[in-house]
């Protein structure tokens, strides 16, 4: 599908009407520990706006530590919305952010004030922002994909997928996301790569990312974990355990969540655990920066630039 950096006219009616202009949406994406909930609050002090969550695991309530989630004191006044919605036994859906986030859009615009996404989980962006389509889901098919990965393990699954969607069988890894792909392909017949969209905007935006120093930010992703884990990340772990954490499907998987459940189950000790984490944020960012630096039409900003407030209001 080709490309286009053209949004779809939000001021068109199904009747042919028009509804008053709105102003673009604003991201600020980028990779984990590059600074884009501080660019978010600053942005909306200046602008007069609220901030939407797209990080998907800001979502959980009392994931508070380990996903560096922005507290009250650090919003200083500024509205967050779509922060602390789910409990950790829920699974997010890319679908349900959607249409919530898209909601949440409208109201703000409705009052006059200015939308701001801020988070660096790819899809989520784009889903608010593009037009997107989601299939559906189908639990009982679903259950019998998982139940033969279970049984026989991935290889099948995936020689199944590379036959149906070879672009999806390339392109995905682990067994949750070829399940996935095998269960569209099931359910409507079309490849699940068939549902990626062009970059065509859902409504205007204007997507602002932070472009790092990739050194620097090794090591502050190192310093970030061991303060994590000096401001009590075991003992986070080891509350949200208590209520069904390592049942939940998404929130489980969590950086940091994942192996110091490794702790609590006698796995690992503090210190191992920590550098398991550091290694595992190391990559997501990696994967992060290459997600986002595949979109021409972000602009980006130099993280460490002592104009990077307005400039970025600038864009805006």
């Amino acid at each position: 599908m080709t490309a286009t950096p053209h949004a779809r006219d939000p001021e068109t009616t199904a009747a042919g009407g028009s509804a008053p202009s709105q102003p673009p949406v604003i991201a600020v994406v980028g990779p984990t520990g590059s600074g884009k909930s501080d660019l978010g609050v600053e942005l909306a002090l200046a602008l007069d706006g609220e901030v939407i969550n797209a990080d998907a695991l800001q979502f959980y309530r009392g994931m508070d530590i380990g996903t560096a989630k922005i507290s009250p004191a650090e919003r200083r006044g500024v509205p967050h919305h779509l922060l602390d919605t789910m409990e950790v036994t829920e699974e997010a859906s890319v679908a349900d952010f959607q249409a919530d986030c898209r909601g949440v859009i409208g109201d703000i615009h409705g009052r006059g004030k200015r939308a701001i996404l801020v988070g660096g989980s790819g899809l989520y962006v784009r889903a608010a922002l593009d037009v997107l389509e989601f299939p559906g889901t189908d639990p009982a098919l679903r259950k019998r994909l998982e139940d033969e990965c279970e049984a026989n393990g991935l290889g099948p699954l995936r020689a199944r997928l590379e036959q149906v969607d070879p672009v999806s069988a390339v392109r995905l890894g682990d067994a949750r996301r070829v399940i996935r792909a095998l269960e569209v392909h099931g359910l409507t017949g079309r490849p699940f790569s068939s549902f990626m969209p062009g970059r065509e905007y859902f409504q205007p935006a204007v997507q602002i990312g932070l472009s790092v120093d990739r050194e620097l930010l090794r090591e502050r992703l190192a310093t970030r974990v061991h303060r994590m884990v000096d401001a009590g990340l075991l003992a986070e772990v080891e509350r949200l355990d208590a209520v069904g954490l390592r049942h939940g499907k998404t929130a489980s998987r969590a950086l940091g969540y994942s192996q110091f459940l490794k702790v609590l189950d006698g796995d690992a000790d503090v210190a191992a655990a920590a550098e398991e984490t550091i290694v595992a944020t190391r990559q997501f960012a990696r994967r992060q920066l290459t997600w986002f630096r595949a979109d021409p039409r972000i602009t980006w900003l130099d993280w460490q630039d002592p104009e990077l407030v307005a400039k970025a209001a600038r864009l805006a």
